[in-house]
């Protein structure tokens, strides 16, 4: 029945947003004036709603991303210098995760399976 679930993120500019998230290797998969923006990367999707009066130190919005390489997606990040990006740790839960904090205050929580 249920398909997927798409995080809805703030952004307190969407041109920046879209250039941060190109650099991780989104597309702009759709835009809605200068207020809505939908992000896409192989099978994940991610919507960005403009939220002008955001105080990124305050935000408390993120989302998580499961992977099949995450080793792949650390270096990809890496070399591109992305910043804030916290490395790739083993989690009790039995996941391998890194994590990122894009421009406006979202984190972003990548994780793989721990086969």
């Amino acid at each position: 029945m249920l398909q997927s679930a798409i995080p809805v993120l703030p952004s307190l500019n969407l041109d920046e947003t879209v250039a941060f998230y190109a650099r991780l290797g989104f597309s702009v998969w759709s835009r809605h004036d200068d207020d809505y923006a939908i992000l896409a990367r192989d099978a994940h999707e991610l919507h960005f709603f403009l939220m002008g009066h955001l105080d990124p130190r305050e935000s408390f919005f993120g989302c998580y991303l499961r992977v099949t390489s995450i080793d792949a997606l650390f270096a990809e990040f890496t070399a591109a210098e992305i910043p804030n990006l916290h490395p790739i740790e083993l989690k009790p839960w039995g996941m391998r995760e890194f994590a990122l904090i894009d421009p406006h205050g979202n984190l972003l929580r990548i994780g793989q399976e721990i086969e």
